[in-house]
């Protein structure tokens, strides 16, 4: 079975590993601080802070801002659920926005309607590392004084403008789980240009210590910390960050063999299907490549069986959070978009290590597979 993704890891991470455990400093330590520092800087950033999700690391951006109960924050509806938990968790309300089709990212146009005067801050997803508009979103909420927090989970390597996603974001959160091109197992970042913030993002991501533990260890003298808020356990091991650290070197291999897929997908399915592709303005990643079954066409999960039985395995179109169970009752202003995108896309297989007869096999199996479905839908 060919897979959706497979993380690129082998011996060189298993040393970096190793090496950490041998160390004996495997928690929160010297190699988070490099790691930070390396991520940071390959991202356009002044600084990043480690934490143990992308999940954690949203949580903590709304948090720095002093968001709470009675504030919003506007979400795309169409992305994983996390981005919309991360505001819940502050007793802020997640506001859902629709999406455009080419991109499946929020725009300056489909934000404004949904903006209320209890709006404090907009959650831009770059969904699946197809990098979005956020020049043309600040412009509509930076004059009204709400803030722009960047959903990067996936976006890793994209660029905006001709720069790195993430530079001169005020707050961005990146994930670094299997899924996603730099992998630390689990793992997040948050990225500022802001000096302030780090500190307090660094307190807050570990109980709300005065000092670190590392900090601690090395400081040579007896040092009796204080918790100074209520906080939260965030932390990084140094053994996920030496992983990091490998990883972060093999990116821009990563990025182009991925797009060098893409492009050869995108040539293959012409007149197959419509697919995910650069937006004007940027370049994405190919986190993840996805394309839009034919309208009025097969049903999906008929579409991805017929996938799996020929050794393909696929997964459903980037999920629409409002339409989950955690968020019914939940209200929000109409999403055409974003559910017409839920239900008519899937995600086919790309991964480093992805060969052209693999791909050939997946191209083959969609076409064969839709073609038995128009056949079906006919009889």
């Amino acid at each position: 079975m060919i897979p959706v993704m497979r993380p690129l890891l082998g011996e060189e991470e298993a040393l970096a590993a190793a090496e950490a455990v041998r160390s004996g400093w495997v928690a929160q330590g010297p190699r988070v601080r490099e790691f930070e520092e390396a991520f940071a800087a390959s991202v356009g950033a002044n600084h990043g802070v480690a934490v143990s999700s992308c999940t954690t690391g949203l949580h903590l951006a709304v948090h720095v801002l002093g968001i709470g109960p009675g504030d919003e924050v506007v979400v795309p509806s169409l992305s994983f659920i996390a981005t919309a938990n991360s505001v819940r968790y502050t007793g802020a309300t997640p506001v859902f926005a629709d999406i455009e089709a080419a991109t499946g990212n929020l725009t300056a146009s489909t934000v404004e309607p949904v903006l209320t005067e209890r709006t404090r801050a907009v959650m831009v997803v770059h969904q699946a590392g197809v990098p979005a508009d956020v020049d043309a979103i600040k412009a509509l909420c930076e004059p009204r004084g709400i803030a722009v927090i960047e959903d990067a989970a996936c976006a890793s390597g994209s660029t905006y403008k001709g720069k790195p996603v993430g530079a001169n974001a005020l707050l961005a959160a990146w994930s670094f789980h299997p899924r996603k091109l730099l992998t630390t197992g689990e793992g997040g970042m948050v990225t500022t240009d802001d000096p302030d913030w780090v500190v307090r993002l660094k307190r807050l991501r570990e109980h709300g210590m005065s000092v670190s533990a590392a900090d601690r260890h090395h400081g040579g003298s007896a040092v009796i910390e204080q918790y100074l808020e209520t906080a939260f356990n965030y932390r990084m091991t140094d053994i996920q960050a030496a992983v990091g650290l490998v990883q972060l070197s093999k990116l821009d291999m990563i990025i182009a063999r991925r797009r060098e897929l893409a492009a050869r997908y995108h040539e293959l399915l012409d007149g197959v299907v419509e697919t995910v592709a650069d937006p004007e303005y940027g370049t994405t990643n190919y986190q993840s490549f996805w394309v839009w079954l034919p309208e009025g066409g097969p049903d999906r999960q008929a579409v991805l069986s017929g996938l799996a039985e020929r050794g393909v395995s696929a997964r459903r179109g980037i999920m629409a959070s409002h339409l989950e169970p955690a968020y019914y009752g939940h209200d929000s202003a109409p999403l055409p978009v974003t559910e017409e995108f839920t239900a008519r896309t899937l995600i086919l297989p790309l991964f480093h290590e992805m060969t052209e007869s693999e791909q050939d096999q997946v191209v083959t199996a969609l076409s064969d597979t839709l073609h038995a479905s128009r056949l079906t839908v006919r009889g």
